[in-house]
């Protein structure tokens, strides 16, 4: 199941007190102070990892505590410091404190970690608190309380292609064959029902991500349907590849009102590059395509691609132009 948004309560430890001690020495009478500091309280830290892709284990354990420090001892012993806790999360994942929403840490790179809610100082033992005019002080530092922190984590997806379309636009069928990705792929609207990501080999030793999200229809940034819910994991990608049946009656208007839901949704989105593909063209005549590399799409950064996944054509050319488009080798003017 995959699960992109989880609540989570962090409590960090709580420092060790500092402890109250005097020298007991043989031939010593008057010992000096020797009490030991407290440890320090266990940090709570959030580790991003690659080999996670849903915050699920989040649905059944939402409450996370470290482990608070020794107290100090006698004889200027320190207390031992709690142990952290280390939370591996997917990469990808941000974490909003869940009063104010502000975004705290992102954490897009794998094994990059962040100290998420810190343990509480461990308080001084009465030996850092002598003095030429009290030698013997009777006190000592309390330890301080960890910090205790509700946040949110919140998944999105990083991918170099966000495949945007309506449902049934042959987005997974397209992902399924060019990577090593299974996504359900049925007949019928809304197969997909969470986002996929695949990896696309290319060439030797070379390769780029994509993300397949749920279909977009009219309305969806006020949340009809089912992408509503997963554009966010489109706000990351460095390109858009927007698919359109063959079969449309009006690529514009089609393409159209994608943008305008992307628009809608996040301005960001709008702003991407943005490659329109026509799918499934094995349904029409071949005498047709020869019409289609006359047709533009406005406020597109591409000319009009075609492919289809069921014979593979123009697949590789596809390929080729999303390596190009990423960057990945020169290239100077997509659009001719």
């Amino acid at each position: 199941m995959f699960i992109d948004y989880a609540v989570i309560d962090l409590k960090a430890g709580d420092g060790g007190n500092g402890a109250v001690s005097f020298r007991r020495e043989k031939y010593v009478p008057k010992g000096g102070p020797a009490g030991g500091n407290g440890g320090k309280g266990g940090d709570i830290i959030l580790e991003a990892h690659h080999n996670l892709s849903t915050l699920l284990d989040f649905r059944y354990r939402k409450n996370y505590k470290a482990k608070n420090g020794d107290p100090g001892g006698s004889s200027l012993k320190d207390g031992k410091s709690g142990d952290d806790i280390i939370i591996k999360v997917p990469v990808g994942t941000i974490i909003k404190d869940a009063v104010t929403e502000e975004i705290l840490f992102d954490l897009d790179q794998d094994e990059k970690r962040v100290v998420v809610s810190k343990g509480g100082k461990g308080g001084k033992g009465n030996s850092n608190f002598a003095t030429p005019t009290n030698q013997t002080p009777r006190y000592a530092e309390p330890g301080r309380p960890g910090e205790e922190k509700k946040v949110i984590l919140e998944l999105k997806l990083l991918a170099d292609v966000g495949l945007v379309g309506f449902p049934n636009a042959g987005k997974s069928t397209l992902i399924s064959k060019i990577s090593a990705a299974r996504p359900k792929i049925a007949d019928y609207p809304f197969t997909t029902l969470e986002p996929v990501l695949g990896i696309v080999k290319y060439k030797d030793y070379k390769s780029f991500t994509v993300a397949d999200i749920p279909g977009i229809i009219e309305g969806a940034h006020e949340g009809k349907g089912l992408g509503h819910k997963f554009l966010k994991h489109i706000e990351r990608t460095k390109l858009l590849l927007f698919l359109i049946e063959v079969t449309s009656e009006n690529y514009q208007h089609d393409y159209d009102i994608l943008l305008n839901e992307l628009k809608s949704y996040s301005p960001k989105l709008a702003k991407k590059t943005r490659i329109v593909a026509l799918s499934k063209i094995d349904l029409v005549e071949e005498t047709e395509l020869k019409k289609f590399s006359k047709k533009k799409i406005k406020n597109a950064d591409s000319q009009l691609l075609r492919f289809s996944s069921a014979t593979n054509l123009g697949i590789k050319e596809l390929i080729d132009y999303l390596w190009k488009a990423l960057g990945r080798e020169n290239n100077s003017d997509l659009s001719n």
